[in-house]
């Protein structure tokens, strides 16, 4: 089922276009420039009506908090007003960028949120997960862990009782 909603944006292998936007804390941030310092960006592309979006948000922000030197970055389609209540709300500490004009949900591909992308160091997707897929984010914590050379810890406890899938 995952593979069915996987083929409405960009594949692993493609080019990933370069992301400029202007975050939510500040100045603009950049794709391009991020991978010449990390070997990897993950993007989570999400509206901030989207339940599901809702729900992976304090699971993304574990991700952050487990490896703080890994690119995390949210890039929301809303304003900048509702964009900052719900990085209150949800915790989110990670850079949020604004693509209130859908420019780059657009170039990536995107017909449902949440979509999360690893862009690896060659600036090519290296996975692409839409929706809330558990196997997905445990899978981006093995890769981030792989890099750092971290010891691997679960992303999920058997207390946080989550479906497998949730489509966005």
């Amino acid at each position: 089922l995952t593979e069915v909603y996987k083929m409405v944006a960009l594949l692993p292998g493609i080019a990933a276009p370069d992301v400029s936007l202007r975050s939510l804390q500040g100045g603009p941030l950049s794709l391009s420039a991020a991978l010449s310092s990390s070997a990897i960006v993950i993007l989570a592309f999400f509206k901030v009506g989207c339940p599901v979006c809702q729900f992976i948000f304090p699971y993304l922000e574990r991700l952050h908090q487990k490896h703080p030197n890994v690119p995390i970055w949210g890039v929301s389609q809303d304003d900048s007003a509702a964009t900052a209540e719900f990085a209150k709300t949800y915790g989110s500490s990670f850079p949020i960028l604004l693509d209130d004009r859908l420019n780059f949900s657009v170039n990536y591909g995107l017909t449902n949120v949440p979509t999360i992308f690893i862009v690896g160091k060659n600036g090519k997707v290296g996975l692409t997960s839409v929706g809330f897929v558990k196997a997905d984010l445990e899978e981006i914590n093995r890769q981030i862990t792989e890099l750092t050379g971290n010891k691997l810890t679960p992303l999920f406890s058997e207390a946080d009782d989550v479906p497998a899938l949730s489509p966005g």
